[in-house]
């Protein structure tokens, strides 16, 4: 089957693809591609999403027309159904499936056009009211956390956008873990909030608000979540031995995806304690802390810096950097700071560059001489 990338990120040019593909018409998409790529793929094949993966590294992950397809009609039996409204970004795997669900019930999504902003997306969703038979078509849309702390600062000023929030019979709202003070303020405001929980190896999300969808095993080995069910890609494009590594099947044959998420699971609800590596989860991309050390290190002043995660009300998560005073204040705070922001930006993206530069007189370290993360964690949580 041949695989044709899609360039940019025009979400009509991808929903026509993606109604192709969907259908078995046309050819497979390349979505995000940042390197050469077979010009073939298996038959049923219908996208292959480029992602930073759980590593920060970007991978090729390859979904088929099956998964995509059983990933709409869980959704659509756990939510209901109605007309979507694409509010993310199209190459992104909860955009992709935003149009999914929207060609799986053969309706014509509502689409927001250019930058995201509050005032736009009360525009489109409060065009969406239609009905069928006198009865209300419901509305539903999908977001990330940060979108979402966007919508409630203009709420508390824009009744429009308010009344937007309320309109939508359900908000998916995913790609990072959504803080509980947000969650609240939503609630508080009417609007009806469904917490997501997946990737783009499991057709988007695929447990809703701690619970899996029809079709969907969960299971925790060594404290890690694996998830199984219909919804799973079907490997890395290219990379038969990662594939393998982080798809795996039981003795019965099922196969299991392996999250890198550290979990437990209480009276059925998952519950979802962070990443087992050292990645984060700012705004809904993953980045490696260790990349992003990596290049802080090469900053004068800060080649014994330390980078961590610490939780972060707008984006979910964000990066500081950590490092002594006397190595550190060989050049003011503020330019250290900067220049490991532009050095991070420069080669991974704005998305990963750290939030701030906390110095200390000594790094805490583990008997083995390695800088002890998790001490020096909590004494930059303490700061707060």
């Amino acid at each position: 089957m041949r695989l044709e990338p899609v360039v940019g990120d025009d979400p009509r040019e991808i929903l026509r693809a993606l109604r192709s593909a969907i259908h078995g018409a046309g050819p497979a998409l390349g979505l995000g591609m940042v390197r050469a790529m077979p010009e073939s793929v298996r038959a049923g094949t219908a996208v292959v999403v480029t992602t930073s993966g759980s590593t920060g590294v970007p991978k090729s992950v390859v979904l088929s027309r099956d998964a995509l397809t059983a990933s709409a009609l869980a959704t659509a039996a756990r939510i209901g159904e109605g007309a979507w409204l694409l509010a993310l970004p199209a190459s992104y795997v909860a955009g992709l499936q935003v149009l999914v669900r929207a060609i799986v019930a053969d309706r014509e999504p509502a689409i927001l056009s250019g930058s995201f902003t509050p005032q736009a997306f009360a525009a489109a969703a409060l065009t969406m009211a239609s009905s069928e038979g006198g009865i209300r078509v419901p509305t539903y849309t999908s977001l990330v956390p940060a979108q979402l702390a966007r919508l409630l600062d203009a709420a508390d000023e824009d009744s429009g956008v308010a009344t937007a929030l309320r309109s939508f019979e359900t908000i998916l709202v995913g790609g990072q873990a959504l803080p509980p003070v947000l969650l609240e303020r939503a609630q508080a405001l009417g609007a009806r909030i469904v917490r997501t929980y997946g990737s783009t190896e499991t057709s988007g999300g695929c447990v809703y608000d701690g619970r899996p969808l029809d079709g969907v095993g969960v299971r925790l080995v060594d404290g890690e979540v694996q998830l199984s069910g219909p919804t799973l890609a079907d490997g890395y494009l290219g990379e038969p031995e990662l594939t393998d590594a982080v798809f795996l099947r039981d003795g019965v044959g099922r196969r299991w995806y392996r999250t890198g998420d550290a979990g437990l699971i209480e009276d059925g609800v998952l519950r979802v304690r962070g990443r087992i590596d050292n990645v984060i989860v700012t705004g809904g991309i993953n980045v490696s802390l260790d990349r992003v050390e990596r290049i802080v290190r090469s900053v004068p002043g800060l080649s014994g810096a330390v980078v961590i995660g610490v939780p972060d009300d707008k984006w979910g998560e964000a990066s500081v950097v950590v490092a002594t005073r006397g190595e550190a204040l060989r050049r003011s705070e503020s330019v250290q700071l900067e220049e490991a922001r532009a050095a991070v930006a420069d080669e991974i993206g704005p998305h990963a560059r750290p939030a701030r530069l906390v110095l200390v007189d000594e790094l805490a370290t583990l008997p083995s001489g390695k800088p002890d993360r998790e001490a020096i964690r909590r004494a930059v949580a303490a700061l707060r």
